[in-house]
Formats: C-alpha cells, sequence, structure tokens
C-alpha cells in the first residue's frame, strides 16, 4: 500500500500540468507558429523564454487580457473550493466511520475490523490528496499561467524600459551591478564566521535523521564537486566549498551556512543540461555569498529550528498537519529535511531575488548560458516543481517578478562567446545516475514514511482524486465524487 501511494502521488501529481509543455532552449519563438495566430490562452502555454521574445510582438488589447486574467481567477476559486470541500466530505466520512468502528469493537469479527480499518485509511488518502489539490497544485498551477499572462501584457513596456537603462548606461548602477569585480567585491562581509554554525546544523540534521545518504557514486559525486568547485572559483564565494549529492528523489538543492552545499539525486535528474544545473547550483551558492542564514538565525536560534521540524514531524504522524501529510505522502521519511532547508535560508522575496541575480551572475561568469536557471525554473513551475520540487514555491517571490528580474539581468551581462549548455561530463553523469535511481526507487519500499500503513493488504480506493497525467482543466471539469461511494475498493 506504501509503495503504491508513493507511486501514485509522484507520478500523478508531477504530470498533473503536462497541458503546459516544455519548450526548446531557444529563445526565439517558435517557427512553425506565427505571431499571433493563435488565441491567448494557448500563448500560456510557451515557456518563459519563447514569451520573453514574442510577448512585444503581441497585441492583445487590454480587455482580452483582463477577460482571460477573470477566467483564471475564476477557475482557480472554483477548483480549489471544489476540492476543499472534497476534503471537508472526506473528513466528515473519516469521523463517521471512526465512530462506527468504536460503538461496535466488541461485537464485530476481524475480517470486519479489517475492511473498516482499510476504509479509515483511504478516506485518508483521498483526503490528503484532496488537500494537496487545493492547497498546492492547483494555485501553484494557476500562478504560473498568471505570471505568464502577465508577462504577455507587462513584458513590451518593462523591455523598452530595459533597453533604455542599457543604452543610457544606467544599468551599470543597479544592485551588484559591478559584475566585472566579481570574485573582488564584497556582498556581505564575515562569510567565515558561518563555517562553525554550518557545522553544527550539519552534525544536528545526522543526529536527527533529517539527511539523506549521500550517493554511493564517485563519478557522480566527483563530476558535481568539479562543476559546483568551477562556479565557486567565478563567484563571491570566499571560503571552502563543500559538496555532497544526496539519494533523495526531490528536485532541490539547498545550503547550510558556511558553504556546505548539498544537491539532492531528484535535481540531478530533473536537469536537462549543464546550463540548467549550473543556474541551480550557482543560485544556491549565492545564498552563502549573501549570508541569507546567518541573517536568519540572528532571529532564531538553531535549537528553536529543529523544534520546529519536531513539531511538523508529530502533526503528521497523528495526521493533524494536512500540507504534511501532503508533503510525507511524496517524500517519506526524509522529505523533513525540506523543513530546515526553508527555515534556515530564511526564504523570503529579498533572498531569493539576490540569490537569483548573484547565481545568474555567476553561471555567466563562469562561461555558461545564464539562462539556463529560467529554463529549470519554468520547467519545475510547468511540469513537477510543486511535487518533486516544493520548496521553490512554497514562499517565493511571485513567478512573474522572479523571471522578469532574472531576464533584464541577463540582458544586462555581455555575452559571452559559445556559453556552455551541454557537455559529455553532463551527459555521462546522467547515465551513470539512471541505474542508481532505479534501484533507490525499488528500495524506498517498505522504508520508513511519515505517513504509516496501519493497516497492510488494503485493497486501494476505487476512485482516486485525479487520474495520473490528467490536466488541470480536465481535473476541474470532471463530474463530482459521489462521497457514499468514494471509499468503495476495485
Amino acid at each position: 500500500m506504501r509503495g503504491l501511494i508513493r507511486k501514485v502521488v509522484a507520478l500523478g501529481l508531477c504530470e498533473l500540468l503536462v497541458f503546459l509543455p516544455i519548450n526548446g532552449d531557444s529563445r526565439s519563438p517558435s517557427t512553425s507558429v506565427p505571431v499571433q495566430t493563435m488565441a491567448l490562452r494557448d500563448y500560456l502555454q510557451k515557456s518563459y523564454l519563447e514569451l520573453f521574445e514574442l510577448a512585444p510582438k503581441l497585441e492583445f488589447s487590454a480587455d482580452e487580457i483582463q477577460n482571460q486574467r477573470q477566467g483564471l481567477d475564476k477557475g482557480k476559486d472554483l477548483c480549489v473550493t471544489r476540492f476543499k470541500d472534497h476534503a471537508k466530505q472526506y473528513g466528515k466520512q473519516i469521523d463517521t466511520t471512526q465512530k462506527t468502528l468504536k460503538s461496535k469493537t466488541g461485537s464485530i469479527t476481524d475480517s470486519e475490523r479489517k475492511q473498516m480499518h482499510c476504509q479509515i485509511q483511504n478516506l485518508e488518502l483521498l483526503k490528503s490528496e484532496a488537500q494537496a489539490l487545493s492547497a498546492q497544485v492547483i494555485p501553484t498551477a494557476y500562478d504560473n499561467l498568471g505570471a505568464k499572462l502577465d508577462l504577455i501584457e507587462k513584458w513590451p513596456a518593462l523591455r523598452k524600459q530595459t533597453d533604455q537603462d542599457f543604452a543610457d548606461g544606467s544599468y551599470v548602477k543597479r544592485r551588484f551591478g559591478d559584475v566585472k569585480d566579481i570574485g573582488f567585491r564584497e556582498i556581505e562581509p564575515n562569510q567565515q564566521d558561518d563555517i562553525k554554525k554550518g557545522q553544527d546544523a550539519l552534525e544536528e540534521m545526522k543526529r536527527s535523521g533529517l539527511l539523506p545518504p549521500e550517493v554511493e557514486d564517485k563519478a557522480i559525486q566527483e563530476y558535481v564537486n568539479r562543476l559546483a568547485q568551477d562556479i565557486a572559483a567565478h563567484s563571491d564565494l570566499k571560503i571552502p566549498l563543500h559538496i555532497s549529492v544526496l539519494q533523495s528523489r526531490e528536485v532541490n538543492a539547498f545550503a547550510l551556512p558556511g558553504g556546505y552545499l548539498f544537491i539532492e539525486r531528484g535535481l540531478l535528474e530533473a536537469a536537462d543540461n549543464e546550463a540548467e544545473l549550473a543556474g541551480v547550483l550557482a543560485h544556491e551558492m549565492a545564498h552563502a555569498v549573501a549570508r541569507h542564514s546567518n541573517k536568519l538565525m540572528k532571529k532564531a536560534m538553531i535549537s528553536s529550528l529543529f523544534y520546529q521540524i519536531a513539531q511538523v514531524a508529530a502533526a503528521v504522524l497523528t495526521g493533524g498537519a494536512s500540507i504534511g501529510v501532503y508533503y510525507a505522502l511524496q517524500y517519506g521519511f526524509y522529505g523533513l529535511g525540506f523543513v530546515l532547508d526553508l527555515n534556515l535560508l530564511g526564504v523570503s522575496r529579498d533572498y531569493e531575488l539576490e540569490a537569483d541575480q548573484l547565481g545568474v551572475q555567476y553561471a555567466w561568469n563562469a562561461g555558461y548560458d545564464p539562462s539556463g536557471f529560467i529554463q529549470f525554473f519554468d520547467k519545475m513551475a510547468t511540469k513537477q516543481g510543486y511535487v518533486n520540487s516544493a520548496s521553490w514555491f512554497r514562499t517565493h517571490p511571485p513567478f512573474l517578478e522572479r523571471m522578469v528580474a532574472t531576464e533584464r539581468e541577463i540582458i544586462f551581462l555581455t555575452p559571452k562567446p559559445n556559453p556552455i549548455v551541454q557537455t559529455t561530463a553532463f551527459e555521462q553523469m546522467k547515465k551513470e545516475l539512471a541505474p542508481i535511481a532505479a534501484k533507490a526507487e525499488k528500495e524506498e519500499v517498505g522504508k520508513p514514511s511519515l505517513l504509516k500503513n496501519r493497516e497492510e493488504g488494503c485493497t486501494p480506493p476505487r476512485k482516486l482524486e485525479y487520474t495520473p497525467g490528467q490536466p488541470i482543466e480536465q481535473i476541474c471539469a470532471t463530474p463530482a465524487v459521489t462521497f457514499s461511494s468514494a471509499n468503495e475498493s476495485k
């Protein structure tokens, strides 16, 4: 049952927004689709990089934009409300079944008891699905669509302003505009003071069992380390960098204080080229350079952060945290690591925008195509970010603000000759990673999970809240669930 839950959630939610296709690396609009020959809604299926090129050439009216925005808002509200109601209905069914079980506990057979246990367990799964859809998946999907609509509306004027800033030289005076001095400038003083804090945090994570084991492949570890060290050499990092690739399917990378950078296996799987991977690594490195975790830890001692994590774990185990149950479904035991990550980094609008800008500069300075970060972000937002990389989108700035700020920064950077997009070393790493990932997925079956299957051998629910690969429009338009039979077995 546990394995089935993981597969259903991972496959279903990861593919939920497949109706927003990932386009190629090119910044040019598709040659097969002339400008403005499609409906406005169809343009929202294009990548951010394509829309940056297309938007100045599109001429949709203010009324068309507003009507589309109202349509998105209405669709989002209706769909979120629907699945919130589903979650409430499942909760009521759980309460009713539990009361019945309590009243009959002394008179039912073992077979009848197991049937009721399975009924409760399946209802809890359905409730968690509905909560995940309403709290995370649907809002993220519509936020992404809304950002692309805003880009179509606002980027033409912003592009003109960007060109003006470039033409009159005022762009040089922007924050961190001294890119020719990377490595010789000081973004935040006393980076060395964070090393001890990072060591303490790392030891505490290991003692608490919150850190996944490292990927046991020397070649993969060495490849990622070489790449990260090269980017570090072209950054403002002034302390040693320690790199670890963790055996976790979560699409994430995070930095503890003092230059401790962790890349999770899922991120390597999700990246399609070395420029994308370099962009993410550079972003996380920028958090360390700007000492974001240190700034947060001035407000909260590390002991209190671990106390918060313990509270989340307890809430998940007792069924008291709906979003926690959602993460537990996807990540299993090791998913709690991202809670620490977000708290230590103090994920906020200002910190993320700083890391976006500095990260793009470091990737560019190391010779990589700086648009790799936008490509990776777009892929996560469009297809699987709200599942395997949930930490990317919990409290980050609005999508449009991040994408526009990043695109402006790329425009201001002097293009490098033959920027790196793909390498044979990256392709070799992916080949070595494939069997390791497959083996890890098999080994995860039966391992400890925050969502405990208290009754083994239960037949899964006859009808889940969604079908893997089902687009948002279909999910929000499917007939209402008949709750009297929602928990029936196949």
